[in-house]
């Protein structure tokens, strides 16, 4: 994502498929293996217990040795697609276009600060309050403690 006169900004994102909540995310001003780690780390923190399915693209950051290691020492197991097909990376893809959008596609960002903290808004209001079909009208988390009651 753009701002300011030519700078970037890289957001990263773990998307969870049953709920479609957005469970960790890192904003770095580099596409590169440690933004990768930092999301993966931040979820696995948070969520130790889970062995999910990692689904993703064919970029190098979730190709490369050390990235395996970091799935098989967490119990998880990855999925890709074949080359252009985007199946297992469709869901997460669809995200991006909302959150472009619905937000950043709306507004011109100054500085990585402040293009920082519309994100980490859109993706609170995207997670607590961002109402959807596929969900029985709910937002993802609302979705999730659904969920966990019909469970229990």
């Amino acid at each position: 994502m753009k701002y300011g006169i030519s700078s970037k900004a890289y957001l990263s994102a773990i998307l969870d498929l049953g709920d479609k909540s957005i469970v960790s995310f890192v904003i770095g001003h580099s596409n590169n293996n440690a933004l990768l780690f930092e999301t993966f780390d931040i979820a696995h923190e948070q969520y130790p217990e889970v062995t999910p399915i990692f689904h993703s693209d064919r970029s190098y950051q979730y190709t490369s040795k050390a990235f395996k290691k970091k799935r098989d020492d967490a119990g998880m197991t990855q999925s890709m697609s074949r080359v252009s097909r985007c199946i297992d990376n469709g869901p997460t893809e669809a995200f991006w276009g909302m959150l472009k959008t619905e937000m950043y596609y709306l507004k011109t960002f100054h500085s990585y600060e402040e293009l920082k903290q519309a994100v980490m808004g859109y993706i609170a209001y995207y997670n607590g309050s961002r109402y959807q079909k596929r969900l029985n009208c709910m937002a993802p988390l609302e979705y999730r403690n659904y969920l966990q009651s019909k469970a229990a």
